[in-house]
């Protein structure tokens, strides 16, 4: 696209710019908002993106070695009727739903980078590969951290994280279901395609690196995790920039003042949330206004939402029914606006990225709501 050196919309940004700034700027002095702003960066940056980074790693070595030794071929067989009845999509897609649980969203880009793993896909079921992977991103983290608080707390967290568990994964399939529509459109595909595609020609074998076996998974090993190390690079602009702001945004003003620390904030999100509580209220089951900080953050990053429960389940902002909308919501959406962007520039499939992110709002919400009915519902019927 050309257009003209400056045009409107160069005014609209900077004006916006300014007054971002301003406001930001009165309310936490400027001092104060630069430092926290760049300490929060930081903050973010050593505990969230570097760990996102090792596990990307960590599943690039994994998805290397089972691309290699035909453990993806084995999965896609196994799993094809039930990834199919639920997400329209090839058997061999569960694997990267359970590589994202076990670690995070762009565990799907270390599978995608295998041959053999991509080889299963057709050309619009790799943009659904974002939203699947993302449906359960840091789930396991998330399940375990939550079900450790029972320790501590009243009420049966090991129920309200089941529940958030089962909830999240329909979220995954309403998000999924929603991104493959767009995506079918986009490649004018018609809408009763077959899902599975059918191997021919060179896609009928697999293809293995030379030498004996050792030297195989070694290469293998080391090969997966260097793309993990891509993968974290391309992901950490998204976490920095969005998760900052939400997180300035969220959390409250510290009792001595500004300081220009890390992870300091206006309270906003939740000022404002007093007044939509009667929304939130009959959809997520929330009664206080703090309790929509978790979701806001895990916009940007579901590790960073988890930062603050404990502190809310001390101060009884929260019960054990949020818990199971917190694991439903924070594995659904897992920091989706923060790395939705770079996996989905990883699949090369920019054009989708808007949709991808609508689709996976709606997800998310979605497995909020049940996660909510459905915990009242075990309840009543106990």
């Amino acid at each position: 696209m050309k257009k003209n050196a400056v045009t409107k919309e160069t005014y609209i940004v900077l004006l916006f710019f300014i007054f971002a700034f301003t406001i930001f700027s009165i309310e936490m002095g400027v001092a104060n908002f630069l430092g926290t702003m760049i300490d929060t960066g930081y903050y973010l940056l050593i505990n969230v993106a570097l760990w996102i980074m090792g596990v990307a790693v960590l599943t690039g070595a994994m998805a290397g070695i089972f691309s290699e030794f035909g453990v993806i071929a084995l999965f896609n067989q196994l799993l094809k009727p039930i990834v199919r009845f639920a997400y329209r999509l090839p058997g061999v897609a569960g694997i990267g739903a359970l590589s994202a649980y076990l670690s995070d969203n762009p565990a799907v880009i270390s599978l995608y980078r295998e041959r053999e793993f991509r080889k299963q896909f057709k050309d619009y079921q790799i943009p659904v590969l974002c939203n699947l992977g993302t449906s359960f991103g840091m789930g396991l983290v998330i399940a375990i951290t939550f079900m450790s608080f029972g320790q501590h707390y009243e009420g049966n967290f090991f129920l309200a994280t089941g529940v958030g568990v089962f909830a999240s994964i329909i979220g995954s399939i309403v998000s999924v279901r929603m991104i493959t529509h767009y995506s079918k459109k986009h490649f004018h595909i018609s809408k009763d395609d077959d899902p599975i595609k059918k191997a021919a020609g060179d896609d009928l074998y697999r293809y293995t690196r030379e030498g004996n076996t050792l030297n195989r998974l070694l290469e293998s090993a080391l090969d997966g995790g260097k793309n993990g190390v891509e993968i974290g690079l391309q992901i950490i602009p998204g976490i920095l920039i969005i998760s900052t702001f939400i997180i300035i945004l969220t959390n409250q003003p510290p009792l001595g003042g500004y300081t220009g620390a890390a992870l300091e904030g206006v309270g906003w999100l939740p000022a404002i949330g007093k007044h939509l509580m009667f929304i939130f209220n009959p959809l997520f089951g929330f009664d206080s206004p703090e309790a929509i900080a978790f979701p806001l953050t895990s916009l940007g990053s579901a590790g960073a939402a988890l930062g603050f429960v404990d502190e809310f389940l001390a101060n009884g902002y929260i019960d054990v029914k949020d818990i199971a909308v917190f694991t439903a919501i924070g594995t659904t959406w897992s920091g989706y606006l923060s790395t939705h962007v770079g996996i989905m520039d990883s699949l090369n499939s920019r054009a989708l990225t808007t949709k991808a992110i609508f689709s996976h709002t709606i997800g998310g919400l979605a497995s909020g709501i049940v996660a909510n009915y459905l915990f009242m519902l075990i309840i009543w019927m106990i």
